[in-house]
């Protein structure tokens, strides 16, 4: 008799490292690990938006009744993903003295990590990770938060409002990286194309925006992201306990 999927997903939550596994022979045995490994280099090729359980069954070379002998549906899938992704980031001892610095490379990390696959920040919005590795990232950024005096409803919300800044981020900026390899794109301006548009609109309409048409459209490489993550850390800051 199969085992229902649902109850593989809840043993792989409860004991790390385990996993049902079918026991049909197979030259290659599809295992959840290979699984993930497909969903990544789908959306590593094509995008998040490619991402369904066929391309991941064409990948595999199998049908999807196999797929769903180890997965749910896609929300799981997008789990597993969230979760290797997770896997990846490297959680420092947390230290009172540099709590600031630790919660931003944490942050930087994620962020890093998502934009390594265009638009897979997707997964992690509007869902509550229970992948044991999405659970670990965020343990450990409540235990650097707490370290650094800050209030446990402080950081318990602190935490949601970077995880959800991070996969807003990167989402934008996957969006623009796909759009600009698309010659017919025009909206996609340089900084002085965009200063050029600024500065020619009515004056009594948009002075400010005239005036300080350099500064809305200044931010080279990550700058931008970085003052924003900057302005949520010092305010969580301004919560010590």
């Amino acid at each position: 008799m199969a085992i229902d999927p649902k109850l593989r997903r809840a043993a792989r939550h409860a004991q790390p490292g385990a996993t049902a596994e079918a026991t049909t022979a197979r030259k290659v045995p599809l295992t959840v690990e290979r699984i993930t490994d497909a969903a990544l280099q789908v959306v590593a090729a094509e995008g998040y938006d490619a991402l369904t359980i066929r391309s991941v069954t064409k990948v595999l070379g199998t049908v999807p009744s196999s797929l769903y002998a180890h997965i749910v549906n896609k929300a799981d899938l997008d789990d597993l993903l969230i979760g290797r992704l997770c896997s990846q980031i490297t959680l420092p001892e947390p230290d009172p003295a540099r709590w600031r610095e630790q919660i931003r490379d944490v942050c930087v990390q994620l962020r890093d990590q998502y934009l390594q696959y265009p638009g897979i920040s997707r997964a992690a919005l509007a869902v509550v990770p229970t992948n044991l590795e999405a659970l670990r990232v965020s343990e450990g950024m409540l235990a650097i938060l707490l370290a650094g005096d800050v209030e446990p409803q402080a950081a318990a919300w602190g935490i949601d409002a970077l995880s959800l800044y991070i996969a807003g981020y990167a989402l934008e900026t996957s969006m623009v990286r796909q759009r600009q390899k698309d010659p017919d794109a025009a909206w996609v301006v340089s900084q002085d194309e965009l200063i050029r548009r600024f500065t020619a609109l009515p004056e009594e309409t948009f002075p400010h925006t005239r005036a300080h048409a350099v500064e809305l459209t200044s931010g080279a490489g990550h700058q931008r992201f970085d003052f924003a993550l900057g302005l949520l850390i010092d305010n969580l800051a301004q919560r010590a306990t």
